[in-house]
């Protein structure tokens, strides 16, 4: 059985990856409309990532005996300024990520609730591919700065991104 502090900490990151699927496709939806599709499509393929990172969460509660308890999401804004500012934004938001999985792990900790890190391990493997895969597509932007072809290129680049290639 989890234990209810664990649970709750669980339960309120699957919160937080539902969320950064929200703020992704919305990042997405935006791309879309700018024009980018190849960012749109990278974007979109996150906010996919971050549903299933949701989702083994989710499981791992139920398998654990836990209740899931959804949290009402925040609404992601609409607008947003140039590729580079949306992939720093990105970036940004990984690392918050990464370190509530970590806040996370040390409650599994302190809770002694082996299990949950054991499980938690993936995740902390997994933001390290986040964290690094937005970092990269920040700085080809930043070197490509602001030029339109090299937007275009970078564009064509990100559309290429397939869930297995990542």
């Amino acid at each position: 059985m989890m234990d209810t502090t664990v649970e709750r900490a669980v339960n309120e990151q699957i919160g937080h990856e539902l969320e950064s699927a929200y703020l992704y496709l919305a990042m997405s939806a935006h791309f879309e409309s700018a024009s980018f599709p190849g960012f749109a499509s990278w974007m979109r393929l996150q906010a996919r990532e971050e549903l299933d990172h949701a989702m083994r969460l989710f499981d791992h509660v139920h398998d654990r005996g836990g209740r899931v308890a959804l949290q009402a999401l925040g609404k992601p804004p609409v607008k947003f300024g140039t590729p580079l500012e949306i992939f720093e934004a990105a970036l940004a938001h990984e690392r918050k990520i990464t370190g509530l999985i970590h806040a996370l792990h040390e409650t599994a900790g302190r809770k002694k609730d082996a299990a949950t890190q054991v499980f938690l391990q993936w995740f902390i493997t997994e933001q390290v591919e986040e964290e690094q895969g937005a970092s990269a597509a920040v700085e080809q932007l930043r070197m490509a700065g602001g030029a339109p072809a090299a937007l275009l290129m970078l564009d064509a680049k990100f559309g290429a991104r397939s869930e297995a290639g990542r």
